[in-house]
């Protein structure tokens, strides 16, 4: 009788305890993309997925006077088509995006970065960028002729006018790796619309 009474309250407080964990458990888990806004800024965290572009555009129609993204820590995007599809939007509708001293862009958040109108970013921000893999091979083993360039490529093309930053990024490093961006790389490829640290 003692075993049953005391084993009673001890599942049901593991079971309580795992709920409010799960309560707790850091909101990229399950949201893939996580937006606040604050007056006309919308803060932008954690990756890009396949629910990302509506989350915004049902954001954006109950929030229309937001205008500008900050994003702090973007680790990248599990689905560019929609990355893609989101900075187109973003163009369209006129937004500027910001990096603050402590952020930190990598892969597809960078792309989506450039779809600022404006391109701000304090000294001290991250910007990471590698090759594209599409599971079996990196973009930079295909040719350039290739039309597996073609939608990111265009993309780019369309956000800064030129595609070199595009080819930069196949050569950069690995699908599997990461390279930081210096300052003068960002100055060089134009990531940017006014000088770092410039408001």
């Amino acid at each position: 009788m003692t075993f049953c009474s005391t084993s009673k309250p001890l599942s049901l407080f593991a079971a309580l305890a795992l709920f409010f964990a799960s309560l707790s458990a850091p909101q990229q888990s399950f949201a893939g993309t996580e937006f606040e806004v604050e007056g006309n800024i919308v803060h932008m965290d954690y990756e890009i997925t396949s629910r990302t572009y509506n989350q915004f555009v049902r954001l954006h129609q109950k929030n229309p006077q937001v205008d500008t993204i900050l994003m702090h820590e973007i680790d990248g995007s599990t689905d560019d088509e929609v990355m893609i599809k989101l900075g187109y939007y973003l163009r369209k509708h006129g937004f500027k995006t910001k990096l603050h001293s402590e952020s930190e862009i990598y892969s597809g958040g960078v792309d989506l970065f450039l779809a600022g109108v404006e391109r701000t970013m304090e000294r001290g921000a991250i910007i990471g960028v590698h090759s594209w893999s599409d599971g079996e091979r990196d973009g930079a083993d295909y040719p350039r002729s290739s039309p597996e360039h073609d939608m990111n490529r265009n993309y780019i093309k369309a956000m800064l006018g030129r595609d070199g930053f595009y080819w930069f990024t196949l050569e950069a490093a690995p699908a599997d790796d990461i390279h930081i961006m210096s300052e003068g790389e960002i100055r060089k490829y134009r990531l940017l619309t006014k000088p770092i640290g410039a408001r």
